[in-house]
C-alpha cells in the first residue's frame, strides 16, 4: 500500500528500536490502560511534526484521514486530540529527553552522525509569565542591608526597654516578648494599641522580609533577576522588540547542538548571555564528544579574548595608522548656504 521509500517507513523502523520503558512508568500502575499504546502515540506525534503538523487537532484529524498516520497505528484506534493532549503534556514530556538522546545513539549506530563537527546556536524564548513581576538581584541586596541596619536598631532599643542583655537575636527577643504578654492584642479602628504590641508586630514585620530577602537570594542561582510568577525565567533582551524600547522580558535561552543536519545536543538555560550556557555537546547523554565545535557569535566573544601576539600587533598598527592619518578638509558651502 505504501511504496518502499516512504519516509514513515524509514521513521518507524528507527522509532521501533527504541526502548520505551521510561513512556510507560510515566504512566500511573493504577486506573484505565490507554486505547492507543504510548510508542504508536509517540510516532504520530513525531511523524506530525515532520511534516509540519504541530497542533493535536490536526494530528487527531490526519489519524482518521491520512493513510501514512493510519500505517503507523496499524490495528490500533486513532487517538483524539484531547488523548493527545494529555499525552504530550502529562507522559510524553517526563520521557521525551531520554527517548531523544536514545535516537541520538541510534544515530551514531548508522553512521549518519560521526562526532567530527558540531555546530551550536540559539535563541531567546519569552517565557509565559508577567513582565511586570520581576525581581532584581541589586535591589534586593540594597534593601537587605537596610532592613538588618534597622533591624540592629530595633534590637539595641528593645534592649534597652525590657533590660535585655545585649547581643539578642530576632527570634530570641520575639520569644521573649511573647512570653511579657499578659492579655491579647487589639485590632481595629478606636482600638489602642500597647508598646509591646507595637514592638511585637514591628519585628515581626523585619522578619518576615528578611526571610523573604533569604528566598529571593536562594533564587537567583547566580543570576541578576527572576521573575515571581516563574522563579526559572530571566530577564533578558529578546530578539523581537515589537515595542522598540528594548524593554526586559521574562524568557529562556535555548541553545542547539547541530551535527550531520541532525540535532543531537539541547539545553535550555536561564542565562542571559551564550557565554554562560554549557555546551550541548554532553558525552553523557550522546555517548560522544565532536572533534571540533563551531559555537554561535556569542561563544565567539569568549574565544576573541584569547588573541594571538600577530593579531594584537595588527590591531595596534591599524589604530596607530587612523590616529597618524590627517583629518579631511572642509568642503566650501555652496551658493545656497552661503545665501542663506
Amino acid at each position: 500500500m505504501l511504496p518502499a521509500d516512504e519516509s514513515v517507513r524509514l521513521l518507524s523502523e528507527g522509532l521501533e528500536e527504541l526502548d520505551y520503558t521510561g513512556l510507560y512508568s510515566a504512566y500511573a500502575r493504577r486506573g484505565r490502560k490507554p486505547k492507543t499504546s504510548p510508542p504508536a502515540m509517540f510516532k504520530v506525534l513525531v511523524y506530525g511534526s515532520m511534516e509540519g503538523k504541530f497542533a493535536s487537532s490536526e494530528v487527531a484529524r490526519a489519524c482518521r484521514r491520512d493513510v501514512n498516520y493510519m500505517w503507523l497505528l496499524g490495528e490500533e484506534p486513532a487517538p483524539d486530540d484531547d488523548a493527545l493532549n494529555r499525552f504530550r503534556g502529562k507522559q510524553l514530556s517526563k520521557a521525551v529527553e531520554d527517548l531523544f538522546y536514545q535516537l541520538v545513539k541510534k544515530l551514531r549506530e548508522w553512521d549518519e552522525i560521526k562526532y567530527e563537527h558540531l555546530f551550536e546556536d540559539g535563541t531567546k524564548f519569552e517565557a509565559n509569565a508577567n513582565k511586570y513581576t520581576f525581581v532584581w538581584r541589586r535591589s534586593v541586596g540594597k534593601h537587605q542591608a537596610r532592613l538588618e541596619q534597622k533591624l540592629g536598631g530595633l534590637l539595641t532599643d528593645l534592649t534597652g526597654r525590657y533590660g535585655w542583655m545585649g547581643g539578642i537575636s530576632a527570634q530570641e527577643a520575639l520569644i521573649r516578648l511573647d512570653a511579657l504578654r499578659t492579655e491579647p492584642f487589639v485590632h481595629g479602628r478606636g482600638k489602642r494599641k500597647t508598646q509591646l504590641q507595637r514592638d511585637m508586630e514591628q519585628l515581626l514585620e523585619m522578619t518576615a522580609r528578611g526571610q523573604k530577602y533569604e528566598t529571593y537570594n536562594e533564587t537567583f542561582k547566580g543570576r541578576n533577576s527572576f521573575s515571581k510568577t516563574d522563579p526559572d525565567a530571566t530577564f533578558m533582551h529578546m530578539k523581537d522588540d515589537h515595542m522598540r524600547n528594548a524593554q526586559l522580558k521574562p524568557g529562556y535561552n535555548v541553545q542547539l547542538g547541530v551535527e550531520g543536519e541532525y540535532i543531537v545536543g539541547v539545553d535550555v538555560s536561564s542565562e542571559r548571555s551564550d557565554q554562560l550556557t554549557k555546551e550541548t555537546n554532553t558525552p553523557a547523554k550522546t555517548a560522544g564528544k565532536s572533534e571540533r565545535f563551531t559555537p554561535a557569535s556569542g561563544f565567539q566573544n569568549r574565544v576573541s579574548r584569547a588573541r594571538s601576539p600577530i593579531t594584537s600587533a595588527r590591531t595596534a598598527r591599524d589604530a596607530r595608522s587612523k590616529k597618524a592619518a590627517p583629518a579631511p578638509k572642509a568642503t566650501e558651502p555652496c551658493g545656497f548656504q552661503k545665501n542663506f
